[in-house]
């Protein structure tokens, strides 16, 4: 069975993409198939174009000078897509040398420059910290920096607050879309958070069981959703005036395999599946 299929979407320059939908509708998959970071028994079919090459033809040693320096992941955990054994600063500065060949100093300024914009304080000694010396907010500040650091045109947000309680995902989220507007970035932002792909994204992709079953403005899909599964995931949001004495509104699942969802036009050059 396929986990992801029929996928299409664009991201301007600049522009920021949020794809939403439930654990195991295939959002990661969806990142990961476009950093080439996939398993070697998945297949893939079909075509990633990034600056005018198709990402998924190109050689492996043509691909790793793009992950990295033209395209940047944030994974989901940072204490596990960091090296526990390996200090933080060391850590952004090997971002920097594998797409750079730059004096031991440079580097080394490189990386605290990149620390300090993240807001991390007191760059000089957190870059001298482990890993587990640091809080989840530094660490995913970590994440951050070494994504940035060889300024990247586009940047692969997988869930990167998940882990993160409200206050510092809320700052998280305002770093990101500072350092996208300052950057000129285009981003894809992971989540199943409608409500916070709301306040990063422009656009609004909606995953279900593999597919995208609608896109739209942000604006337009919290006002007027046009599918079942996008209204039911809004539905979903709690809000202040949510009556404690009523359960949360639920989403009906269905089964992966055997669904049928006819494509129908809901805005002009957009479909989804209704």
């Amino acid at each position: 069975m396929a986990a992801v299929r029929d996928l299409s979407f664009s991201i301007p320059e600049s522009g920021a993409l949020g794809l939403v939908g439930e654990s195991g509708s295939g959002k990661s998959a969806t990142a990961l198939a476009i950093m080439r970071l996939l398993p070697p028994q998945a297949r893939i079919s079909g075509q990633a174009r990034f600056s005018n090459e198709d990402l998924l033809s190109l050689p492996e040693e043509k691909m790793r000078s793009v992950r990295g320096a033209g395209i940047s992941m944030i994974f989901q955990e940072p204490m596990t897509a960091l090296n526990p054994v390996m200090r933080v600063g060391d850590q952004v500065a090997e971002a920097i040398r594998a797409h750079h060949r730059l004096p031991r100093r440079e580097v080394c300024q490189r990386t605290l420059d990149a620390m300090r914009e993240v807001a991390i304080p007191d760059p000089e000694q957190r870059a001298r910290d482990y890993p587990h010396q640091l809080s989840g907010g530094q660490r995913q500040r970590v994440m951050i920096a070494m994504a940035l650091v060889n300024h990247p045109q586009l940047l692969i947000a997988d869930e990167p607050t998940t882990a993160l309680d409200v206050t510092i995902q809320a700052q998280i989220l305002e770093l990101l879309r500072t350092l996208r507007d300052k950057h000129k970035l285009a981003m894809l932002f992971i989540s199943h958070d409608l409500a916070v792909v709301s306040r990063v994204a422009d656009h609004v992709a909606v995953m279900y069981a593999g597919e995208i079953v609608e896109v739209g403005e942000v604006e337009k899909i919290f006002s007027s959703p046009a599918h079942t599964y996008t209204r039911g995931l809004i539905g979903a949001i709690p809000t202040l005036k949510t009556d404690r004495a009523q359960p949360l509104a639920t989403v009906e699942k269905q089964p992966r395999t055997g669904i049928s969802i006819p494509l129908t036009e809901v805005a002009p050059g957009h479909w989804a599946r209704i």
